[in-house]
């Protein structure tokens, strides 16, 4: 690994340390030189910093090291997986404030298949929804779940491809992990104003320092405010985060976390738009008096890792989570295109409290020419949620001439459905790693999940069900060169899906290839895949409302290209290829030979920024320009229509004020593009064009 890589990855406090120590000993040896006089050179040992933290990367868009592939902090280039890191300054070079926006730029994630709904985050991985970690603890997926705030996470990490091995029963297409931001060693801050589009305002700070001199006990803490409407009219998109932790460090071992959060979104979502027709994006044909969007979460984090010399360490993480969501809208569901058109009513409210812990033990140790890395773990979740659904058809609409009549009483309608649901997973796992002459690694892993799983349906019948899986992993890593490395993966994974069937199972082939070049800060990845899943439950929403249905098997096979590089100090580029062909295999699926829905063939985008230096009064100037290619998607598991195939543009422009104060303008959709996303019964459109100015200082 370059000397670089390995200073940029470690502890502030460990280089700080280390600049110390190495002060100390020209101290020492100053005098020895200058009184002898005789020109001789001492040589001294060259030391190697590691840490096993992988977020401090902030001042950088590209990552070097990761825990995604096993749970140890490897080098991404040993890594025997498709993983993808999207850094704080990346994030903030973009604008991104949603987690589709910063997902955006990735290799293999389809993002805003949904248009306008904003009750989740709609994301896929290689065809498939994708798994949900904080802090490599579980989380609930992305669909379904409560809508992430960006600004609350230092980086984000996306590993492609099943891999339950390392974080639990998860989908095969990937997972996305959200690393929590946690209070550093020195005194830091920011804080920024925002307006923009849609009566967008926003407010935002994020600081720390720490309460001891030694710097043994620090603080951070993080929160915004954000007051805003969405270009449909009767809308509204407020939202709410503070976070506060505490970190204590009683030696350089030892390192004790505490992380409390509160996060509250209020929104409200779409109604479609008539099938046949071509509005402005702003025209509403739900209910201004039943249109919302309520999340609220509340989250206590506690991360502990501890080095107790000779190769062995301990860690242990554990979160426990109380959240309450819904939503309420009328949408457009209407078969013949006709006006006036048809519309329902839909509601859910849900609740939730979820806890999760991990404790493991890794053990490093050199046999000869052979490194070895053991994890050994323990892993335990439990979830229990309750969550309504209303369901009933409203008046239909004249979409000449709209007339709008009311909401609806939830109290006085009786629940469609209502689930209340309490899962527990105990699990049990092994990771190892092999290097043999630092050429040749393999990656072996092993776990055991026992899920119960319990669900009361709304007239009190209980289901249990009780699931003991094993799921492996084999990964083989070759070096050619210390900058070049390919790979190959064999990697199971296992989801619950329904109480009467076994749960889905994974099974994917993956072949790659990494490149770091020595002369530049920059990535470059390449891999082919093969991904099969069974047992798979999806949702039909060619009925109305939507009901699950057993499909069989599923068949996925793609490539991925994506390349992160600082050329120079000014120029930065990001760029993006995803093949993916997705078929239902069953033969006993009514769409056998299908393609999923909402799983383009063809997606790739590109990212450039560009500074000028300032000059005199002057100060630096960055250009940022970006374009995303979707291709067409089928609507449906039926493939009965397709959305369309659209080029996006995006851009961004910054100026210093002055050295720690900066203007910054950002816009998604810069030429306003507009194509019809995926959607049964309605058209859904993408998001229009935004645009955002803020105005940040730093110190």
């Amino acid at each position: 690994m370059p000397i670089e890589s390995r200073f940029r990855n470690a502890r502030p406090r460990c280089l700080t340390a280390a600049l110390l120590g190495c002060t100390a000993l020209v101290a020492a040896f100053q005098p020895q030189a200058v009184h002898a006089q005789d020109n001789r050179s001492i040589v001294l040992d060259t030391v190697v910093i590691e840490s096993n933290r992988t977020d401090d990367d902030a001042g950088s868009i590209v990552a070097t090291r990761t825990m995604a592939g096993s749970r140890m902090a490897t080098d991404v280039l040993d890594t025997p997986a498709s993983v993808s890191v999207i850094t704080s300054k990346e994030i903030r070079q973009r604008g991104a404030e949603t987690v589709e926006q910063v997902l955006r730029y990735t290799a293999g994630v389809t993002t805003d298949f949904y248009g306008g709904d904003d009750r989740f985050d709609y994301y896929k991985l290689r065809g498939f929804d994708a798994s949900v970690y904080r802090d490599w603890l579980p989380m609930q997926k992305a669909f379904g779940g409560i809508r992430e705030d960006a600004f609350a996470y230092e980086r984000v990490e996306v590993v492609k491809g099943g891999n339950s091995t390392v974080g639990g029963p998860s989908e095969p297409g990937g997972a996305v992990n959200y690393a929590t931001k946690l209070p550093r060693t020195q005194r830091f801050g920011e804080a920024y104003v925002t307006a923009g589009s849609f009566d967008h305002r926003e407010v935002g700070v994020d600081f720390g320092d720490n309460l001891t001199r030694d710097g043994t006990l620090s603080w951070r803490l993080t929160g915004r405010v954000q007051r805003a409407d969405k270009e449909l009219d009767y809308s509204k998109n407020d939202a709410s985060l503070l976070m506060g932790g505490l970190t204590w460090r009683p030696s350089d071992r030892t390192s004790l976390s505490v992380v409390l959060d509160y996060m509250k979104r209020d929104g409200s979502t779409g109604s479609g738009f008539p099938p046949g027709t071509n509005f402005s994006r702003d025209r509403f044909f739900g209910e201004p008096d039943f249109n919302y969007l309520e999340n609220e979460r509340t989250s206590l984090s506690v991360l502990f890792d501890h080095d107790f010399g000779n190769g062995l360490k301990f860690g242990a993480n554990a979160r426990y989570s109380d959240e309450d969501r819904g939503f309420g809208y009328v949408y457009i569901w209407d078969a013949d295109g006709l006006n006036p058109a048809d519309r329902y009513y839909f509601a859910n409210a849900s609740s939730a409290e979820q806890f999760a812990a991990d404790v493991h033990l890794q053990y490093d140790a050199d046999f000869g020419t052979v490194g070895s890395r053991t994890l050994v773990g323990l892993q335990y979740s439990d979830i229990s949620a309750d969550s309504r659904t209303w369901y009933a058809p409203a008046s239909s609409i004249d979409y000449t001439d709209p007339v709008y009549t009311g909401g609806l009483d939830l109290d006085a309608l009786a629940p469609y459905t209502r689930t209340r649901t309490d899962d527990s997973i105990a699990s049990i796992y092994l990771q190892e790693e092999l290097t043999f002459s630092d050429r040749l690694i393999a990656t072996i892993g092993l776990r055991h999940d026992r899920m119960d799983l319990s669900r009361t349906a709304l007239d009190g019948t209980r289901t249990q069900a009780d699931f003991n899986k094993t799921t492996s992993r084999l990964g083989l890593t070759y070096k050619i060169t210390p900058e070049l490395s390919t790979y190959f993966s064999y990697a199971e994974s296992v989801l619950p899906a329904a109480l009467t069937v076994e749960p889905e199972e994974g099974e994917q082939y993956e072949l790659g290839m990494k490149y770091r070049p020595a002369a530049m800060n920059a990535l470059f990845t390449a891999a082919v895949y093969d991904l099969r899943k069974t047992n798979i439950t999806r949702q039909d929403t060619s009925e109305n409302p939507p009901v699950p249905r057993t499909i069989g098997e599923i068949r996925a096979r793609g490539i991925e290209l994506e390349a992160r590089a600082e050329i120079s100090p000014e120029l930065n580029l990001i760029t993006a290829y995803s093949y993916t062909d997705t078929e239902i295999t069953d033969r006993l699926s009514p769409n056998q030979g299908n393609s999923l829905g909402n799983v383009p063939r063809h997606l790739a985008s590109v990212w450039m920024d560009y500074t000028l230096q300032g000059h005199g009064a002057r100060g630096d100037m960055t250009f940022g320009i970006g374009a995303r290619y979707k291709g067409t998607a089928y609507n449906g598991d039926d493939n009965g229509s397709k959305s369309d195939a659209a080029v996006l543009i995006d851009a961004a422009y910054s100026y210093a004020l002055r050295k720690d104060t900066v203007l910054s303008v950002n816009v998604t959709n810069l030429l306003d593009e507009k194509h019809r996303e995926a959607a049964s019964g309605a058209i859904t459109y993408n998001p229009g064009r935004e645009i955002t100015a803020t105005l940040r200082r730093t110190w």
